[in-house]
């Protein structure tokens, strides 16, 4: 017996678009359109949108997605200033949008690791801080997204020393974020390290299939963890 499919509007169809269509079926979704520079498939019938392009195309992306009221997953980083005036769309037009910088599950866990360690290295004065990542030569954005995420995260639960952070963009690395605290005595060092791109195109998936039928917009972390 054949069961419906939700349809899957892919926006954006470089190498993370390709590997979404390739695991989308795991997920329960036909993928019903497919949309870059080069090619505007019909988003009529699509019940959920991932998008992963470029930070010059994704605010006209959201735009049009919320506009049509299909549920976004955005991938694209580079873009995240203007996270107030996204949110005013999908309000406007009773959409909804999950955002992040990285759609690692890993990365997600990483990032708790990472908060529990400044939570109690916070009031130990002679422990410094770093923040570094790397990634291939063709980012856009350096430093990422989700290093920013990362030390952010450190200040918001009172880390409150100087955080040194630094990039490098070389070859085809998929992403490693490091976050270490060192004193005269010691160094912790907190590392993850991405092997390829399937964890993120796997995230965008599970929330994918979390946003539909909600409202409002949420960051990955939500979907994973709740509120």
């Amino acid at each position: 017996m054949e069961t419906d499919m939700p349809n899957l509007a892919i926006v954006g169809y470089g190498k993370m678009g390709r590997m979404i269509d390739q695991f989308a079926p795991e997920y329960g979704f036909t993928v019903s359109a497919r949309i870059d520079v080069d090619r505007d498939e019909p988003l009529d019938g699509a019940d959920v949108a991932i998008e992963f392009s470029t930070p010059s195309a994704v605010l006209g992306n959201i735009r049009r997605l919320t506009e049509l009221r299909i549920p976004a997953v955005v991938g694209t980083t580079g873009w995240f200033d203007q996270i107030v005036e996204v949110k005013k769309l999908v309000d406007e037009h009773g959409s909804a949008l999950v955002w992040s910088p990285n759609f690692s599950v890993g990365v997600h866990v990483f990032t708790r690791l990472v908060q529990e360690a400044a939570r109690l290295l916070k009031d130990e004065k002679e422990y410094g801080a770093w923040a570094w990542e790397i990634h291939h030569i063709t980012k856009k954005d350096a430093p990422s997204g989700t290093l920013f995420k990362l030390v952010q995260a450190m200040e918001n639960i009172g880390y409150t020393r100087r955080i040194d952070s630094s990039s490098n963009r070389a070859g085809a690395h998929p992403g490693t974020h490091e976050i270490g605290f060192d004193s005269g005595a010691d160094t912790i060092t907190l590392r993850h390290t991405a092997r390829s791109r399937e964890g993120f195109a796997r995230g965008a998936l599970k929330a994918a299939q979390w946003i539909v039928g909600r409202t409002g917009v949420y960051e990955f972390s939500q979907t994973l963890f709740g509120s």
